[in-house]
């Protein structure tokens, strides 16, 4: 890992947050810590407990963009919009970066061209143990490309992801559409669909210190929602039919899989009209990873 004294010139930290105060101001102390002394840009979903004077009070340093709505996932498009570095590191009001992880991303995505999206090993909880997703990226079943640091994925978690900002926007970032849960999968096919190179790399660190709370108990729910319309925005008729039938039949015992099919399909004409099928290979690859 670089030394102490390195900076994350080029990256920002995008933040996303919703009437969590006192949990965001935990957390940007955090990032502030940090040696890496990335930009930090606070993105706040029109909180109405007062977030946005707090960390100003607390922070002024650190750019707040206070939204008039609540625009889940997507309030992270606007932060990067607003960041002008060339990288971008998310986090959510709960999670934040291992020092030097900013400094070496960035030293990776300059040795590796194709680079765009570094999705990094994450850590839960106060005892840091591995989130089980980092075990499915690891195995990816996917062909390994010679042009990058690990591990090729068609997935991440996005509060422990670092971007290329020039390449995010261009694949359109997060859709509005989907919010917060599960939003990740579309822009990955997006992102690949475009040529780039979205990896799994192992040394690079994200910890997430979650809470219940009545947002995260709907969020499975969502996930499943947001994963049928990915396939239907993406996928070719034959393999979006079968993904769906797999929801279908999950939905018979599963009450989210049963409440997820009934919301997607509530708007289920309006995302048709924004189809765009992907090419035969990936969505091969979306098959392989059960997608």
């Amino acid at each position: 890992m670089p030394s102490s004294s390195s900076v994350a010139t080029r990256t920002a930290v995008v933040l996303i947050t919703r009437n969590r105060r006192a949990r965001v101001l935990d957390t940007l102390r955090r990032l502030r810590a940090m040696p890496d002394a990335p930009l930090l840009v606070v993105v706040d979903n029109a909180s109405g407990d007062g977030t946005p004077g707090a960390i100003a009070g607390a922070f002024p340093d650190v750019r707040i963009l206070a939204l008039s709505r609540n625009a889940g996932a997507a309030g992270r498009n606007v932060g990067v919009l607003a960041s002008q570095r060339e990288f971008v590191a998310f986090a959510d009001d709960d999670s934040w970066w291992s020092d030097g992880s900013l400094v070496r991303a960035e030293q990776l995505f300059d040795a590796h061209r194709r680079l765009s999206l570094i999705a990094a090993n994450l850590r839960i909880g106060p005892d840091g143990r591995e989130d089980p997703v980092c075990q499915e990226m690891r195995a990816s079943p996917l062909s390994p490309a010679a042009d990058l640091p690990g591990p090729r994925v068609l997935g991440f978690v996005a509060c422990a992801t670092i971007v290329r900002r020039d390449r995010f926007l261009d694949a359109g970032g997060f859709a509005e559409r989907f919010g917060v849960g599960g939003e990740e999968r579309l822009l990955a096919i997006d992102m690949t669909a475009q040529g780039n190179g979205l990896a799994y790399v192992e040394e690079i660190v994200a910890w997430h210190d979650p809470e219940p709370s009545a947002d995260r108990a709907h969020r499975p729910v969502t996930e499943v929602r947001n994963a049928l319309w990915s396939a239907w925005l993406r996928r070719r008729p034959s393999r979006a039919l079968g993904f769906t039938l797999g929801v279908a039949r999950r939905a018979l015992r599963d009450a989210d899989a049963r409440s997820g099919l009934v919301l997607a399909a509530r708007d289920l004409r309006n995302v048709l009209r924004e189809r765009s099928r992907v090419s035969r290979a990936i969505d091969d690859d979306l098959g392989r990873l059960r997608y």
